[in-house]
């Protein structure tokens, strides 16, 4: 049996682990875009893939998040015939973020046809990755819902089971069970580990023993910084921003999984009589669709939010909130004068609504920018984190005179003590190998290290293309 890396290596997007049994029987864990491309040779291979797509007979999907899922429709493209697996919310999510993935396509390939036109600019190798809205109507056709923590044979001497990770709804930890000359060996995949006592998922829950564990490793080298619960640390934000000054509180968050806890904890203040009577807006038709799928699978949140509907119905429409329809009323809102809140896609302000709403208040002092999730190096929103003084636009020059905060609270990874508890479910003596993915390079060496500290001698990270026999 093989196990090849072919994305999440030493970088934290892109993850795509190929299995191959000795009856050459190939299961792809997870097919996610890669937004980094930082060791990629385009040359390297011919197709999209650097192996045969259509020699893949199954996929196993952890969770929706587009580094996870993205890539799918072009497996498609490629040849693939098989079936996808995941929970009946992973699809669910998948499919709209998919499609939006689609319709932003559209807008990249039109563009870049109008440039090859006007002969501005050379052809963009990458536009070949780009798939539209037929691909991903095909992908969805392959897709086979699974519950959690139910045995599923694949093939002869192939089983795999989904448990529970948390991060997001419907995301889960693979566990597969491979039988080989007569004996069985069992691989864990962690997807993206979720945290303990999160707005409105359930936590993780402990994978069995196994033989090979691949574990991401986002926050591997670190601890949460934010020690104050959910509500405590908006609530401080909103005094400070919206009553104290009085201004208005811009808040990046992507828009399946971050905004659904954001709304879900400022309606919990709404309901504890705590939130001032601010307008918030909701600016992005995908969080909205996101929302609408969390509050149709509430009974697959933990038990403090499927008992919030009980009390209140709703879990993300409320009073003073205000979903924005189209661009024309996410424009208008730059023309609203009294305190509010605009939370807006994407988290690490890299495209999106958000960009416009972040440009418009930059050089407003009365504004806060608040962070409240992971940013990738080369995105706005990591270089406001890090003290960014003025952005250069094509248009302008924009002083940063906003106030920005960073919380982390609202991450959905967990950190160094909840990868180690994840990790010490183990059995050390049986565990082989520990493979050490979706981090940051620094981080994943931090990682190794402490875990080699601890006693997992068998810890590493591999590099993309690096395969190992199981």
């Amino acid at each position: 049996m093989k196990l090849t890396f072919w994305g999440a290596t030493r970088q934290v997007t892109g993850s795509m682990f190929l299995l191959e049994t000795a009856d050459d029987y190939r299961i792809l864990i997870d097919c996610g875009n890669d937004m980094e491309r930082r060791d990629i040779d385009p040359k390297q291979y011919m197709g999209l893939f650097p192996f045969e797509a259509s020699m893949v007979n199954a996929v196993l999907l952890t969770h929706a998040h587009i580094d996870h899922s993205g890539f799918l429709p072009n497996l498609i493209r490629e040849g693939f015939e098989g079936q996808i697996y995941c929970t009946a919310a992973t699809y669910q999510l998948t499919k709209i973020l998919l499609e939006d993935a689609a319709g932003l396509n559209m807008h990249k390939i039109k563009k870049a046809q109008q440039e090859k036109k006007k002969k501005q600019q050379p052809p963009n190798p990458q536009l070949k990755e780009l798939y539209l809205p037929k691909q991903v109507d095909e992908v969805l056709e392959n897709f086979t819902h699974i519950a959690f923590n139910q045995r599923v044979k694949l093939a002869r001497g192939v089983y795999f089971t989904l448990i529970p990770a948390g991060h997001l709804l419907g995301a889960a930890h693979i566990v597969l069970e491979i039988e080989e000359n007569g004996q069985t060996k069992k691989i864990g995949f962690s997807g993206d580990l979720g945290r303990f006592n999160y707005p409105l998922l359930i936590d993780p829950q402990k994978m069995p023993s196994v033989d090979y564990l691949i574990c991401e490793s986002t926050y591997g080298n670190r601890l949460h910084q934010t020690q104050a619960s959910p509500e405590e640390a908006i609530l401080e934000i909103v005094q400070a921003t919206c009553v104290d000054i009085p201004g208005r509180l811009i808040v990046p968050a992507f828009s399946v999984g971050r905004t659904q806890a954001m709304l879900y904890t400022l309606n919990k203040l709404r309901v504890q009589g705590k939130l001032p009577p601010i307008r918030i807006f909701t600016d992005s038709p995908l969080a909205q669709r996101s929302s609408w799928i969390y509050q149709k699978y509430s009974t697959w949140l933990n038990a403090e939010a499927q008992q919030f509907v009980a009390e209140h119905g709703q879990l993300f429409d409320f009073e003073n909130l205000t979903y924005l329809e189209n661009l024309q009323e996410s424009k208008a809102v730059a023309n609203y004068n009294q305190p509010c809140i605009i939370v807006s896609s994407s988290g690490m302000i890299q495209g999106g609504r958000i960009e416009h709403h972040v440009k418009e208040n930059l050089s407003n002092p009365y504004a806060t920018i608040l962070m409240i999730g992971y940013a990738a190096e080369g995105t706005l929103g990591y270089e406001l984190i890090h003290g960014l003084k003025n952005l250069k636009t094509k248009k302008r020059e924009i002083n940063v005179l906003a106030n920005i905060r960073y919380i982390d609270v609202f991450s959905g990874h967990g950190d160094l003590g909840d990868l180690k508890q994840f990790i010490g479910y183990q059995d050390i003596n049986q565990l082989k190998k520990l493979f050490l993915v979706h981090g940051e390079p620094t981080v994943l060496d931090e990682f190794v290290q402490i875990l080699h500290q601890s006693g997992y001698a068998q810890a590493l990270a591999p590099k993309r293309g690096e395969q190992f026999e199981l």
